[in-house]
C-alpha cells in the first residue's frame, strides 16, 4: 500500500533543510523501517541485489543498520531498544524536531557514503525506528522514500520476547508479552498519524510478502520507478508456525502465558483488529486496514 501526503499536509520543501551540495542531490534515498522481527532485514537484502539499489554494506554494525553509525539521532536501545523503544515518545521524531539541523543531510551522508556504492542511483537504509522517524528522514532528505514493513502484532511479541531472552539474562530487561503488543500498538498508532505528513509511503504486510514476494516485490518496484525486478528468491516461506503453536497453548489458563493471552486480548484486540489483524488467527492481515482512519 502507498501512500502520498495530501495537499498542505506537510511542510514545503522550501521550509526543509535542502540536500547537501556535491553532486550528491542526484541519489534517491529510500529508508527501511519496522519493528524488530518484523521482516525488515530480509526486505532490505533483497532490495540490496537490485543492479540500482545500494544498501549499507561491510559495516561491521548489527544488521548493516545505518542508525548505529550516524552521529545525529539516539540509536533505539536509548528509548529501551527492541520492543520498547516506540513506547518512548521522544523515539518519535518530525520535521520539528530539534535535532534538525541545516547540516542533517550532510552528517549522515557523511557517516552512510562510506559503506555505500554511490555509482547506484537508489541509496538504502534500513533500521527498525526509521517506522516512527519518517518525517524527520524526510525533512532531511527532501524526495525520500520510506517502506514500512508490518507483521502480526502477536509473533512480533513472542519473537521479542524469546530474542530478547536469549541474548540477556538480566531480568530488569524482560518484557511481558503485553507490553511488547503495547509498543506495537504505540508504534503502528504513530505510523498511522505520520502517514498523512509523508509524500512517499508505502506500507506492506510482512504476511503477504512471504506468501506472494514476486508481488509484493512489484509493487515496491513500481513505488520507486525501477527498470528491472527485484529478486525475490531472498524471501523465505513464513516461520511462524511455532509461534502460532505458541499461542494456541496459551489459550489454556493454567499454561504460562494464559494469563498474558487473556490481558492481550481484551486490552489490545479491538485496537489490533483496527489495523487489519486478528488477535485469535496470526496468518490474518488486511493490508488496506493499516493506514485507515482509526
Amino acid at each position: 500500500m502507498s501512500a502520498g501526503a495530501p495537499s498542505g499536509g506537510a511542510p514545503s520543501a522550501e521550509a526543509l533543510p535542502q540536500p547537501p551540495a556535491g553532486g550528491r542531490d542526484h541519489h534517491e534515498l529510500v529508508f527501511i523501517g519496522g519493528l524488530h522481527r518484523s521482516g525488515t532485514t530480509p526486505l532490505a537484502r533483497s532490495l540490496a541485489r537490485h543492479p540500482e539499489i545500494a544498501g549499507l554494506e561491510g559495516t561491521g554494525v548489527p544488521e548493516d543498520e545505518g542508525q548505529h553509525l550516524q552521529p545525529v539521532y539516539p540509536k533505539a536501545k536509548v528509548y529501551g531498544g527492541s520492543g520498547r523503544f516506540a513506547r518512548d515518545p521522544r523515539s518519535h521524531l518530525t520535521e520539528h524536531s530539534p535535532l534538525l539541523a541545516p547540516d542533517t543531510a550532510h552528517r549522515l551522508r557523511s557517516a552512510w557514503d562510506p559503506y555505500w556504492d554511490t555509482s547506484r542511483r537508489v541509496l538504502l537504509e534500513k533500521s527498525p525506528p526509521n517506522l516512527v522517524m519518517g518525517r524527520f528522514l524526510q525533512a532531511a532528505f527532501p524526495g525520500s522514500a520510506l517502506i514500512v514493513v508490518v507483521r502480526h502484532p502477536v509473533v512480533v511479541a513472542l519473537s521479542n520476547k524469546k530474542w530478547r531472552s536469549l541474548l540477556s539474562r538480566d531480568l530488569t530487561r524482560q518484557t511481558t508479552l503485553s507490553t511488547l503488543v503495547d509498543n506495537w500498538v504505540r508504534a503502528h498508532e504513530t505510523l498511522r498519524a505520520d502517514a498523512p505528513h509523508l509524500r512517499r509511503l508505502h506500507v506492506l504486510c510482512y504476511e503477504d510478502l512471504v506468501r506472494e514476494p514476486e508481488r509484493e516485490l512489484e509493487r515496491i518496484q513500481r513505488f520507486l520507478g525501477l527498470v528491472e525486478p527485484i529478486p525475490a528468491d531472498g524471501i523465505r516461506p513464513d516461520r511462524s508456525s511455532r509461534y502460532e503453536q505458541a499461542w494456541r497453548d496459551y489459550e489454556n489458563p493454567l499454561r504460562p502465558g494464559g494469563v498474558q493471552r487473556r490481558l492481550i486480548s481484551r486490552r489490545y484486540g479491538g485496537q489490533i483488529a483496527r489495523f487489519g489483524y486478528d488477535v485469535d488467527d496470526l496468518e490474518v492481515c488486511d493490508a488496506s486496514q493499516l493506514l485507515a482512519p482509526a
